[in-house]
């Protein structure tokens, strides 16, 4: 029996779209920038010293962790410090009202719906959890913040990783098979799945399936047999 749903948000409750051709370029442009003007702000510094660690050079200069952090933008690197900057610069543009968060409606339908019948909600996504909550807050339907109870990112591990879903588990009052985790990801639902979870994809933009998990298209062919 299903307790809980553990969801990802790029290409499972939001289009790809959003991230890659809004979020990324708006972080992108004012990312140099912000981090010059913030470097000495106690938590920029210590994502600037995270970047170092990263890259391997502790005594990197500014430009070096920008450059690096705009590199790792462009290849889609799931970083921590580069996810938790890019929060910080993304929360401008929501409370400027430069974009909203986008959810697909049969997203939000369903969350509202699994919310109701009385189910624990939670999220796990590489973005930070700072851009989480901004995503949520400032969506196309309002702030949806209070269908969630808790929210995940890499500072549990990488979302590859079943170590990570794992971790995740421990923080949770519920046991693995209690928990769907859904997403648009293979190498994510195999981890989650290792991990004791059951698992769903969503098939919305002709990625990589596997037969080890069942699929849906849209939240409107959720039908809890599909997971007997």
């Amino acid at each position: 029996m299903i307790k809980a749903i553990l969801t990802d948000i790029e290409g499972t409750i939001t289009r790809i779209t959003f991230v890659k051709d809004i979020l990324f370029p708006y972080a992108a442009a004012r990312l140099p920038s912000f981090v010059e003007a913030h470097q000495d702000d106690a938590f920029v510094a210590e994502q600037i010293n995270a970047v170092r660690e990263e890259i391997g050079s502790p005594q990197a200069s500014i430009d070096d962790v920008i450059q690096a952090l705009l590199t790792w933008i462009k290849e889609d690197k799931k970083i921590t410090p580069l996810k938790q900057l890019q929060g910080l610069i993304w929360q401008t543009g929501y409370e400027q009202g430069d974009f909203k968060g986008h959810l697909y409606p049969d997203a939000m339908a369903f969350l509202n719906a699994q919310h109701q019948a009385g189910l624990a909600l939670y999220v796990y996504s590489s973005g930070s959890v700072k851009a989480q909550h901004l995503l949520f807050a400032h969506s196309d339907f309002g702030d949806i913040r209070p269908l969630f109870k808790d929210y995940f990112d890499t500072n549990v591990g990488g979302k590859k990783d079943p170590q990570s879903y794992r971790n995740i588990l421990n923080a949770l009052p519920v046991e693995a098979a209690e928990i769907l985790f859904l997403s648009d990801v293979v190498d994510e639902l195999d981890a989650a799945k290792e991990a004791g979870m059951r698992t769903l994809q969503l098939w919305r933009d002709n990625q990589a399936t596997s037969p080890s998990h069942p699929k849906i298209e849209h939240f409107e062919q959720f039908n809890s047999e599909l997971l007997a």
